[in-house]
This record gives structure tokens, sequence and C-alpha cells, in this order.
């Protein structure tokens, strides 16, 4: 039908392609049976989702060349607000909210919002953004690879303010460890094989896109099924989900306006305050749903703390990518 291949053509050009709609897909099928995916599960796949994860970051540091890096290391300012912006603005912002409503916050859906708020910004979709809008592309590439390092230490120590409560046997050094080895070891390795295999990821960009949106997805299916095997979801109305989307909403806008006047605040030029407001305002879903499986041992309320995050990417990708059209466009 004419307005199918409409919808399909819009979703392409601001790259929601089909990946959200396959995680909502995965949401569905998660609840119609979830003891597939489930730790006791016939298949184990908790545990292949785990390895993946590794390769994931293999393949990135394979593919991420330093010399883009060095390039985009000059802009001390610029950096220092971008990752300010991720690790520090966010997580206020979320923790003032909480003090305004302690009952919402101190729910699980509201330990996701916290969740969402402590992870660094997204690789992928902030460069494509900022080179859409006409950005300083180099220091997009160098701040969201580093925000991608940096996180690995600073997100368990921001959510170790409330897990210490919430989970007596968290443990921090235990966490960044676990991290280390799955994320950052694997990263390493990539980058020291980047000379070998640069030029094989660069013919596999597109394969490769699409193992990262599998693992993804079997993550997130997983993490679901445990939710709904323990009925984690048994207490939510339609109406919360709604609320929930539209504190999401606001919650973008208003992170997405106060970066452009920091920007301004700082006197960045044109191309750097585009840097700041996309690379400042993404949150990576690939590193929530890594860093959920450890931070939250108990798989069963994973798939309601990814909830919102999952929530802040689609609108991210959607808004983020029809405002970095509109900017380019007027910059001709």
């Amino acid at each position: 039908m004419d307005w199918i291949s409409k919808l399909t053509s819009y979703c392409s050009k601001i790259r929601l392609n089909t990946f959200l709609f396959l995680l909502l897909g995965a949401i569905v099928l998660a609840w119609l049976y979830p003891p597939i995916g489930i730790s006791e599960g016939i298949l184990h796949l908790p545990k292949i989702a785990g390895y993946g994860v590794s390769l994931i970051f293999f393949f990135y540091g394979a593919k991420l060349s330093t010399e883009q890096l060095l390039h985009g290391i000059g802009k001390w300012r610029l950096h220092l607000a971008v990752q300010l912006a991720t690790f520090l603005l966010f997580p206020l912002i979320i923790l003032l909210a909480r003090q305004l409503f302690p009952e919402y916050l101190s729910s699980s859906l509201g330990m996701g919002i916290f969740f969402l708020a402590t992870l660094p910004s997204t690789v992928s979709s902030s460069v494509v953004m900022v080179s859409l809008a006409k950005g300083d592309l180099a220091s997009a590439i160098f701040n969201a690879s580093i925000s991608s390092i940096i996180g690995i230490f600073i997100t368990p120590l921001w959510m170790s303010q409330i897990l210490v409560d919430a989970q007596p046997d968290f443990e921090l050094s235990r966490t960044i460890g676990i991290l280390c080895l799955q994320v950052l070891a694997p990263l390493i390795l990539g980058l020291l094989a980047h000379k070998k295999l640069y030029n094989w990821t660069i013919r596999n960009k597109n394969n490769l896109q699409y193992f990262d949106q599998t693992v993804i997805l079997l993550i997130i299916y997983t993490s679901f099924c445990e939710s709904f095997s323990n009925d984690q979801f048994g207490n939510f109305a339609a109406i919360e989900i709604l609320k929930l989307g539209l504190l999401m909403l606001l919650f973008f806008l208003g992170v997405f306006f106060l970066m452009n006047q920091l920007a301004i605040l700082f006197g960045f030029k044109r191309e750097e305050r585009i840097t700041l407001i996309f690379c400042g305002s993404k949150k990576s879903l690939v590193q929530g749903a890594v860093m959920g499986k450890v931070l939250f041992p108990n798989q069963a309320i994973l798939g309601v703390v990814l909830l919102p995050l999952m929530i802040y990417h689609a609108l991210q990708l959607l808004i983020g990518s029809t405002i970095a059209k509109s900017m380019g466009a007027k910059k001709g």
C-alpha cells in the first residue's frame, strides 16, 4: 500500500529503519511466551547475548580510527563540556527531580530513569546527526568514543549511590571489573587488531551493524522474558507507559534546549555548538543493555529498568534526526 511505502521511506530517512519496530516486536514476543528467553531456558539465550556483547566491542575497537580520535583531541573546552553534560548534568537533573517526586523516582521505573541519565553518549547516531547538521565531526567522533570508555567507570559509580540500598550484595569494584572484562578488554583487543581488521570492518559495515542490533534485541528480549515471567509489569497500567513516554519527551527536549544554552554561554562556534547539542543529549542503548545485565543481577527487573532508555532512544532518533536535517539544510 502507498501509505506503508511512504512510512517506510520516512523511517529510513530519519534512521529509524526497522530496528525500533523490532524492539517492540521483541517485547511482544517476550510477553507472548517468556519461558524461551529466561536464564533457565533450553536455548541459554542470556549467555549467548553476553558473548555477543564482547564481540560488539571488539569490532568497535577494530574499526575505531586512532587518527580520527587524535584529529579531534585539541578542543578541550568542547570535550569537557560534552563529558560534563553527559556524566554530571544528566544525573544531577534526575537527582533534583527525585527530591520533588520521591515516590515515583524511587520505583523500578525511577531507577531506570536514573540509570538512563548516568549512561555514556551513543556513538553512531551522535556522529551521524552531527554530520547531518554540518557540525564538528572530528570532535563528535572523539567525544562519542571517549564517552563509551569513561562510562565503564562513571556509570557504575553513579548507580552505586542507589544500588547499595536496593541490592545489599552490590560491589562497585566487582561490577567495574566485570565491565572491564566484558567491554574494555575486547575493545582494547580490537584496537590492537585495528590495522589488520579495519578494511574488513569497512567492507562489512552493514553486516556488523546487523550483528550489533541482533545482540541488543537478544538482550532486550531476554530481559523482558525475565520481567514477564516474574510478573514485573503486573501492576502497570497503559496510562503509566504513556506518562513515562511524555516524561521522556519532556526530558529530551529539556536537555536539548539546555545543551544549546550552554553552547551559547561558552561562546562556541556553530559547528562546536552542534557537537555539544547532539553528543551531549544522547544516551547509548548498547551501553545501557550491556551495563544493565551487570548492574542488575536480578534480571527480572531489568526489562522495567530498560524501558525508559528504550523510549528515550526512540525519541532521540526521531526528533534528533529531524532537527539535525533542518539545521543542515539551513547551513546549505
